[in-house]
């Protein structure tokens, strides 16, 4: 569907949003060109496309676009960007863009009267707006009120919030003397020992600061005080490549007279381990760059100069700094004590550490470090070799017997030396701050405060490819804003509608509470169990991390593995090194490793002690205060987490005490200003405005009696004006109602007589001669409709259309009819139009019935010719299927009768062997029967010789001759030796053929000859196979009968030999069973088939003999479906020749 070119935004992967216009719509999907040609034509979700409305033009509220959307929104603060408008409103909430460069007289003072005491709306929008609206609400509702800046790193909060702090203190601090200076004094002071360079910002608050001006009753500034929170401490230990330590060391360095720093022994920071792993350029101005001496300048500053910008210069802000500190009230015996120190740190991190080659092992300071060493001890004002001690050594001392105990020095490995080294510099740097900080409080004169303005200056979501337990804190705060944020302007500000009966639909939002139990929870929160794990004698972060997921990753869609993250570098780490959390603003993968580390900010007990006994007024005074955490053991120290959390729970106290803004009115009052009943809404107790309309009715908040007395008088007006309208408004009805009737009376009369009828005669000939002519086209419609009923093809369509033709025609008749005022000519132009749409589909129903016939004539053509292709395939392969059977036919008869061919040889030859077995048992009974009467004739002669012998020796006679000798046993060898057997024909020839077979299988086991016969296809080794089994059989029946017993029947014989030979004779009948149960056969042979097609082509024939016959085969050829036949089910195509052939 083609329709207007509407201007649309469109998202882009790239740009984010893109301009383009509408072409055509398809579903659930747009065709759109973009406005500019470097983007190609896309289809697009109607998810992705936005209503646009004028590009160029600019609203100072985002509320008051035709178009409220994500594209708009950015487009109108992306507009007023480039016009060098960096501020704009969404309601009462304002959104700054961070310029990075001065924009002339946006903060001068001309700016500041401007906007004093003028409402939201009635100016350009303004953080100075945004400043003096708090302090009209804190002096109109009698309570303190709370400015949130947030954003992240480089969006400008720094810069606002002391832009904030400069509005307060210039129109409401000028009689309180050094207060407002004190104040603005803070900002540099901050700036040195908590901001940074990092990669997104040159001058970045590590840190967060909630700054209170406090206000007398009398609306004065009588006082400030400054909360801060969570120091980034390992920045002062490690940063990357591109960022810079705070900004303190590098102003020591560079700004610092030639004294002061050989006094605190500072060169360059190419010489400090703390600073050179980071940029070693200081921030210069082309002036200040000549300042430098060669000795102070890094590497990184020679080859590339100084770093720009147009706030931030190291050699100019230190002046700056040491002004500010004097202005604070540091003596300058408390700001060299407090350069000491910094310089101490620097000094600090160059002590290195190496195995000690003694017997107690351990650790001792390189030869290199221990300059460094002394100059850190000097300006900590501790001992040389007692600063050694403790860094290689701790004390640990036994807790039975209280400060008795014995105490034993532990020494400490080259890894746990380097780390008390860093939480010692870490301890010193961040109990510095603490100690500046609240000099700073002190310093501000503070009367009797009634109500106080706090600006929040926090970090905001951060999110980095390494995020360690800083961004975890960080974003933890940001969680909680989140949640103050949904609950101030999202669910109060519901609940309000809900009880003041407005009919305002529901806003759905996404609620962070989960994700806030699963950090803070008592019992199971991360940082419950980070503590948790830092009580354990030997705590580790793996551990750490597998209990996290093991208690709070199962079912919960907050926590994740690291290797479910979308950057390919997270999902490198192990499951015992990070998790994935998903905060409202995106998931953040954690890396897990110096979580127990950061965490504890606690020193072992050696270095606690040595600093608490520092010659420094100022290092005794840093750790005097702090309670041992390792004198008080492990299960009772207050970790880094825990102490954020109860920072952090005081700080949302103080901004839940700040309520929004509810406001009470009357309805005159609301009339008197001019405002349209659209623009607002009554509850039961408050009224609601629109979007940039309260600016209207903030000026009834003024509490100056000028401006009451204004609205009072405006009040008063509006009601005398009112009641005097309605009752003129009254009179001049009724006069007027008079008038009409008379006149009316008297027009009638003359208007019934002699226009009416002309009138009525030539407004309806037209009307209903062109419905008559309307209503004929009702006969075209019916021959549409027989025409549909012949299409096959988008006849609901087609069908559709005629009823839509229809409803026209009726919905032209019943206009004409209602219509009395219509012309003939109107009439003529809606009769052309039904006759033209009538034709046109007319048209179109022929033209639809010649295309479904072509197209059926040539479907029927294409049936017949597959029909025709069909037919001959058929009979094609009839023809083969006969010429097949005729070869299996001829094939089975072949087989037949080779087989009845070999069993009558094999009767033959069964008939010779019998035969012969049968003489070979004739001559073995002669002999035995000879050998018997031999044996008898010469026992008997024995026994005749014996008797003789005895009759001798009766008589005294002589026997003459010796006894018979017993002849012995004739074997089978002697007799097959001296009687040979007479074989048969067929075995002659069997011992013939062996001894010219070309194989020699005497020494095969039977094993061997079996798998043989069932594998082989060599005919010829398959047929000296067979020979060799005959033989063996021969062999073992000759064996057999030579060892039998010559006894009429063997006691193993279940029948006497007559029987047996008797049975021998009768022929044996073949049974069926015997057949099917021979042995089984397989073959694979590579053949051709009968059509002689190409050596290419050429398939595998695979058989399966049970038997003699085929009772499975199956034939695979490369170019067709594999076939298997089975006996009894596919016959037709079986192979019919005999296992022999």
């Amino acid at each position: 569907m083609t329709i207007d070119k509407q201007l649309v935004w469109v998202r882009d992967p790239n740009e984010g949003f893109i301009l383009a216009r509408l072409h055509e719509l398809m579903g659930e999907e747009a065709d759109i060109i973009p406005v500019e040609n470097k983007y190609p034509r896309r289809v697009c979700s109607f998810e992705d496309i936005f209503p646009a409305g004028e590009p160029n033009k600019d609203v100072n509220d985002n509320c008051e676009l035709m178009f409220l959307n994500e594209a708009t929104l950015l487009n109108n603060i992306l507009t007023r960007y480039t016009k060098n408008k960096i501020y704009t409103y969404v309601a009462n909430i304002l959104l700054a863009v961070n310029p990075y460069e001065d924009i002339p007289d946006l903060y001068s003072s001309n700016t500041i009267k401007k906007y004093q005491g003028r409402s939201l709306g009635e100016l350009p929008p303004h953080v100075f707006a945004i400043a003096d609206k708090a302090f009209r609400d804190m002096k109109s509702l009698k309570q303190s009120q709370s400015i949130i800046v947030s954003g992240e790193s480089g969006a400008g909060k720094t810069e606002s919030t002391k832009y904030i702090l400069k509005y307060l203190c210039d129109l409401w601090a000028k009689g309180a003397g050094p207060v407002e200076q004190k104040i603005l004094d803070a900002n540099p002071i901050l700036e040195a020992f908590g901001n940074a360079k990092t990669t997104r910002n040159n001058n970045s608050s590590r840190f967060g600061k909630f700054m209170e001006v406090h206000f007398n009753n009398k609306y004065q500034v009588v006082g400030g005080y400054i909360s801060h929170y969570l120091l980034e401490k390992s920045r002062i230990c490690t940063q990357s490549a591109e960022e810079r330590n705070y900004h303190v060391f590098y102003l020591l360095c560079a700004g610092a007279p030639p004294e002061l720093r050989s006094a605190l022994m500072l060169t360059k920071p190419d010489d400090y381990a703390y600073l050179r792993n980071g940029c070693t350029q200081y921030f210069t101005t082309a002036a200040s760059e000549k300042k430098l001496s060669p000795d102070q300048k890094s590497k990184q500053q020679q080859a590339k100069g100084g770093l720009r910008d147009p706030i931030l210069d190291d050699v100019e802000d230190f002046q700056r700094l040491h002004q500010a500190l004097s202005r604070v009230g540091l003596s300058e015996e408390e700001k060299l004590g407090v350069y000491r120190v910094v310089a101490g740190v620097l000094h600090l991190g160059n002590v290195e550490f190496e195995e000690d080659a003694g017997p107690r092992g351990g650790c001792v300071p390189r030869a290199d470090s221990e300059r460094a060493l002394q100059a850190a001890a000097a300006l900590l004002a501790v001992d040389g070799g007692e600063l050694r001690r403790a860094l290689v050594a701790r004390l640990l001392q036994s807790a039975r017997a209280g400060h008795k105990g014995t105490a034993i020095m532990v020494p400490l490995k080259t890894y746990e030396a380097t780390n008390a080294r860093d939480a010692l510099a870490k301890a010193v740097y961040s109990r510095l701050f603490d100690y500046i900080v609240n000099r700073i409080n002190l310093s501000i004169p503070f009367q009797a405060s009634s109500y106080y303005i706090g600006v929040l200056d926090i970090a905001g979501f951060e999110y980095f490819q390494m995020n360690s337990f800083e961004q975890f804190c960080i974003n933890y705060c940001n969680e909680k804003l989140q949640q103050f944020f949904n609950e101030r302007i999202l669910k109060n500000e519901q609940e309000l509608y809900k009880k003041e009966g407005l009919n305002v639909p529901e806003i759905r939002y996404v609620d962070n509470q989960d994700c806030i139990d699963l950090i803070e929870s008592k019992n199971h929160g991360i940082f419950h169990l980070l503590d948790e794990e830092s009580k354990l004698p030997k705590p580790e972060f793996g551990h750490f991390t597998h209990s996290v997921h093991k208690e709070l990753g199962t079912n919960n869609s907050r926590l994740q593995v690291p290797r479910a993250s979308r950057l390919k570098a997270h999902r490198t780490l192990r499951d015992d090194e990070g998790f994935l959390l998903r905060h409202f603003a995106g998931a953040v993968c954690y890396n897990t490793n110096q979580f127990i580390e950061k965490n504890n900010d606690a020193l072992h007990a050696s270095l606690e002690f040595l600093v608490q006994e520092s010659n420094s007024a100022l290092v005794k005074q840093l750790f005097q205060n702090v309670d041992n955490n390792n004198a008080k053991g492990k299960l009772n120290f207050i970790s880094v987490g825990a102490k954020f959390q109860s920072q952090l729970s005081q700080l949302m106290e103080k901004l839940k005490d700040n309520v929004s803004m509810h406001l009470r009115s009357q309805q005159a009052i609301v009339h008197s200003l001019g405002l349209s009943e659209k623009d607002y809404k009554f509850g039961i107790t408050r009224v609601f405005f629109r979007p940039g309309k309260y600016s209207e009715f903030d000026t009834i908040m003024r509490s100056d009696p000028e401006n009451l007395k204004k609205i009072v008088d405006r009040v008063l007006a509006w009601i005398i004006k009112s009641r005097w309208r309605r009752s003129l408004f009254a009179v001049l009805s009724i006069i007027k109602l008079k008038n009409k009737i008379l006149y009316r009376r008297e027009c009638l009369i003359t208007i019934q007589k002699s226009v009416r009828g002309h009138l009525v005669r030539k407004q309806h000939r037209p009307r209903y001669q062109a419905i008559m002519k309307i209503k004929a086209l009702n006969a075209n419609l019916k021959d549409m409709e027989t025409t549909t009923a012949q299409l096959k093809k988008d006849k609901e369509s087609a069908q559709k259309n005629i009823e839509n033709l229809r409803n026209s025609i009726n919905k032209s008749c019943a206009a004409i009819k209602s219509n009395d005022k219509i012309s003939r000519n109107e009439v003529d132009q809606i009769y052309a139009k039904l006759t033209k749409d009538v034709e046109t589909q007319m048209a179109a129903l022929q033209k639809a019935m010649v295309d479904q016939k072509n197209r059926e004539e040539q479907e029927r053509l294409r049936k017949i010719e597959a029909e025709i292709r069909a037919a001959e395939e058929l009979k094609r392969q009839e023809l083969e299927r006969i010429k097949q059977e005729e070869e299996n036919r001829r094939l089975k008869a072949e087989m037949e009768a080779r087989r009845k061919a070999e069993e009558l040889e094999r009767q033959r030859l069964e008939e010779q062997d019998r035969l012969s077995a049968q003489n070979l048992q004739k001559q073995l009974e002669e002999a035995a029967r000879a050998e018997q009467e031999d044996r008898e004739r010469l026992e008997q002669e024995r026994r005749d010789h014996e008797m003789a012998v005895r009759l001798a020796k009766e008589t005294n006679g002589h026997v003459e001759g010796s006894p018979p000798q017993l002849r012995s046993f004739p074997t089978m060898d002697s007799v097959n030796g001296e009687n040979k057997l007479n074989r048969s024909e067929r075995v002659r020839m069997q011992q013939a053929l062996q001894g010219k077979q070309k194989y020699d299988l005497s020494k095969w086991k039977y094993s061997e000859l079996r798998d043989t016969i069932n594998t082989s296809c060599d005919i010829e080794l398959l047929e000296a196979c067979r020979h060799e089994f005959h033989r063996r059989l021969k062999v073992y029946h000759a064996w057999k009968a030579k060892n039998a017993r010559k006894t009429t029947m063997a006691e193993q014989e279940r029948a006497p030999q007559s029987i047996m030979e008797a049975a021998a004779k009768i022929p044996r009948v073949t049974q069926k069973g015997e057949i099917l149960g021979a042995r089984h056969r397989y073959f694979r042979i590579p053949f051709v088939r009968a059509d002689h097609e190409p050596a290419d082509r050429r398939g595998w024939w695979y058989a399966h003999f049970d038997g003699q016959y085929v009772a499975r085969q199956m034939e695979l050829h490369p170019d067709k479906t594999p076939v298997l036949l089975q006996a009894g089910t596919y016959t037709a195509g079986l192979c019919g020749s005999l296992v022999t052939r």
